[in-house]
């Protein structure tokens, strides 16, 4: 079975905002969180798979900066329906891109 990557960019709001779901046993490879905002803010993300588990919780991001949470060759599987979740300190400001291994396994 060829491997599918799939990338998928979503605005961080300060409501919890999905920004990825899974479709089946799917591998996060990256997740990159940009500050679009003019101030400091913290961002949260969790896996939502009827109990949050946070992968970082109130991260301070300065101005006009990013932050890769998952890099270095680190992943995580996430299973059919569980969501990734973000949600910043200010409105509509963070910007998340994400990137995923599709079905890696059968």
């Amino acid at each position: 079975m060829a491997q599918e990557f799939r990338s998928q960019g979503t605005q961080i709001t300060n409501t919890p905002t999905t920004i990825y779901t899974a479709g089946a046993y799917d591998a996060v490879i990256g997740i990159r969180l940009a500050n679009t905002h003019t101030a400091a803010i913290t961002i949260s993300v969790w896996i939502n798979d009827g109990t949050v588990r946070y992968i970082v919780k109130d991260l301070s991001i300065p101005p006009a900066s990013s932050v890769e949470i998952v890099q270095g060759g680190a992943k995580f599987v996430m299973e059919n329906t569980q969501t990734l979740v973000a949600q910043s300190s200010v409105a509509t400001s963070a910007d998340a891109w994400v990137s995923v291994v599709q079905q890696i396994s059968a």
